[in-house]
């Protein structure tokens, strides 16, 4: 049977994480950069773990007024200390939680730099691998990141945006363009499809954040296994 992952967002102060976890097979957990803390990452990893979902880490901009969603300029040694310790913070906690840490997935401009920027995402990379070198790395598919990622080793899963737009070279479209970010549910559920047919990527995302996002998933995921689709985390290596 074929196999696809739906992961979202969550732990970022949404209150929709409980329907989206019956829906998505991986979350994305915000460390406390971005959004949320200690008591968020908790009750999100406890949810998921009831839910029988992967658990991941999502590490951002500690820029809680732009969401992350702004981009920095630090030192490369400064991303990987950023990375390291929200991934470190999030991985102890599912550890004690008696879960592994599945997957890491960067959050907006952190993301979308690393995607761009070898230099930048081998400085996100060196700060998941510090931490968590057996946890696979979400990525755009021929991205920066997902060479640095396979540069050392980590498996990676191709990643596909029902909710967002792209660009012309298979970047994410800039949030502040008009259209970026894909609302309509028939729309985002179309682009979901295409993008699962077309063997490039092995997960598919929708924001947790977004106004429609449990709607989209829960189309989805009824398309996709009315298509004979699994929804299914990717095993860990």
């Amino acid at each position: 049977m074929r196999e696809i992952d739906l992961n979202a967002d969550l732990g970022e102060g949404g209150g929709e994480d409980a329907a989206l976890l019956g829906l998505v097979s991986s979350a994305n957990i915000a460390c406390g950069g971005h959004a949320g803390d200690e008591e968020t990452m908790r009750r999100t990893i406890d949810l998921a773990m009831a839910s029988g979902v992967a658990i991941g880490a999502h590490p951002g901009y500690e820029d809680r007024e732009h969401f992350g969603r702004r981009a920095m300029s630090f030192p490369l040694d400064r991303v990987t200390d950023l990375v390291a310790r929200q991934v470190e913070k999030l991985a102890k906690l599912a550890e004690a939680a008696g879960a592994p840490l599945h997957h890491v997935k960067p959050h907006g401009a952190l993301y979308n730099q690393a995607d761009r920027d070898a230099l930048f995402a081998a400085a996100v990379v060196a700060g998941i691998t510090k931490i968590s070198p057996r946890a696979m790395l979400y990525a755009l598919p021929n991205s920066r990141l997902a060479e640095a990622g396979q540069a050392v080793g980590l498996t990676i899963c191709p990643e596909g945006f029902a909710d967002r737009r792209y660009l012309a070279n298979g970047s994410l479209m800039p949030r502040n363009e008009p259209g970026a970010v894909i609302k309509d549910v028939d729309e985002a559920v179309a682009r979901a499809i295409g993008l699962a047919g077309s063997g490039n990527v092995e997960t598919l995302c929708v924001h947790g954040d977004g106004p429609t996002a449990v709607a989209i998933l829960r189309r989805l995921r009824n398309e996709l296994e009315a298509d004979g689709l699994k929804i299914h985390s990717k095993p860990r290596a």
